[in-house]
C-alpha cells in the first residue's frame, strides 16, 4: 500500500502539516528491558554463524548512531512550529534512548563469546566523532539516511519471518520491537529535515556517504566476530552467509529495491505503508513486561 499525500515541496515557513506520520501511529517510546545474556553466550540466531555475526555487528552500531541521530533531531527541534511534529520529535528522542540502552546492554552481553569489542567499538567511535564534527544540517542529512537503512531493515524483519526463523525467542522479540518502533518513527528525521533544510542534493550526497560507511562497519564487525569463531575461513559458512543476504531469503536482495526509492526526489518514508505490520505487532503477546 501506498501513502496517498505528497512530500514533493518544502512546507510552508508556518510549519504547518509538516509532519508526514499516519495519524493511526503513535510515536512514544516503550520501556522493554530484554534479558538476552543467556542468548548472546550462543550462536542464537538457529546455530548459525553468519547470520548471528550479521545481526550482531548491526546491533554493535546502534548505541553511538542513536544518539548521534538523536542529536541531530534536537539541533532543530526550536525551530519546528508544527505541533504534531514536535510531539513526534518528543517520541522519537525517547524511542530512540530506549534502544541505544538495550543495545548497549546487547553489545555488553557480546564479551561473553570473546569478542574483541573494544577494538570494534573503536574504530566506530572514531567515525562517529568525525560524523558529529559536521554542520547540524549534514548531520541531519546523515541521520535521514540511516533512518532510512534502519527503516527498510524493519520493514523486512517483520513483514519476512524466515529473516528471523531459527533465532531465539527472546532475541526476535527484541529484534521486532525495535523494528515497531523504527517503523512508527521512521519519517520524523525526515520530515525535520524537509521543513527545515530541504535540500535535495545534500540528501542526495550523505545518502551515497551512508550507504558506504553503514555497509563498511556491518561487514567489518561480522567479519571480526566470524574470526573469533573461527568461521572466517571457512567457506561454507560465507555460502550461506551469501545465500541469506542474497539468495534465499535475500536480505538485502530483497531490500535494495526500498534503499534505492530514496534517491527519488519525490521520496517520502510512509510511501510504504507498515501501519498493518505495526498493528499485527501490537495485538500480539510476544512483548516482555515493561522495565521497573
Amino acid at each position: 500500500m501506498t501513502m496517498e499525500h505528497s512530500t514533493t515541496e518544502r512546507h510552508s515557513a508556518a510549519g504547518e502539516g509538516d509532519s508526514r506520520t499516519p495519524p493511526e501511529i503513535n510515536v512514544e517510546p516503550r520501556n522493554l528491558s530484554f534479558d538476552v545474556d543467556a542468548e548472546l553466550s550462543t550462536l542464537w540466531h538457529g546455530g548459525d554463524a553468519f547470520k548471528t555475526a550479521f545481526f550482531n555487528a548491526l546491533s554493535l552500531q546502534f548505541p553511538e548512531g542513536e544518539h548521534l541521530f538523536i542529536k541531530a533531531v534536537r539541533d532543530y527541534r526550536k525551530n519546528v512550529k508544527d505541533p504534531q511534529l514536535q510531539q513526534h520529535i518528543r517520541g522519537f528522542i525517547g524511542q530512540e534512548g530506549m534502544h541505544s540502552r538495550e543495545h548497549a546492554r546487547y553489545n555488553d552481553a557480546l564479551a561473553q563469546r570473546g569478542y574483541n569489542l573494544d577494538k570494534m567499538n573503536a574504530r566506530f567511535h572514531k567515525h562517529m566523532e568525525f560524523v558529529g564534527g559536521f554542520k547540524r544540517s549534514r548531520r541531519l542529512a546523515g541521520t535521514c539516511a540511516a533512518e532510512h537503512y534502519t527503516a527498510v531493515l524493519a520493514h523486512g524483519v517483520l513483514k519476512n519471518p524466515d529473516w528471523m526463523a531459527g533465532a531465539s525467542p527472546t532475541m526476535q522479540a527484541l529484534w521486532r520491537w525495535h523494528a515497531v518502533e523504527e517503523i512508527e518513527h521512521k519519517s520524523v528525521a525526515f520530515d525535520v529535515y524537509q521543513s527545515q533544510v530541504g535540500l535535495y542534493r545534500m540528501r542526495f550526497v550523505a545518502f551515497w556517504i551512508v550507504t558506504f560507511q553503514f555497509f563498511r562497519f556491518t561487514f567489518l564487525n561480522t567479519c571480526s566476530m566470524l574470526k573469533t569463531e573461527g568461521k572466517f575461513w571457512d567457506l561454507k559458512t560465507w555460502l550461506h552467509g551469501l545465500n541469506f543476504l542474497w539468495g534465499k531469503p535475500g536480505v538485502l536482495r530483497q531490500s535494495l529495491p526500498q534503499f534505492l526509492r530514496y534517491l527519488r526526489r519525490d521520496f517520502h518514508p510512509w510511501e510504504v505503508d507498515d501501519r498493518e505490520e505495526v498493528a499485527r505487532w501490537l495485538n500480539n503477546n510476544e512483548r516482555p513486561t515493561e522495565a521497573a
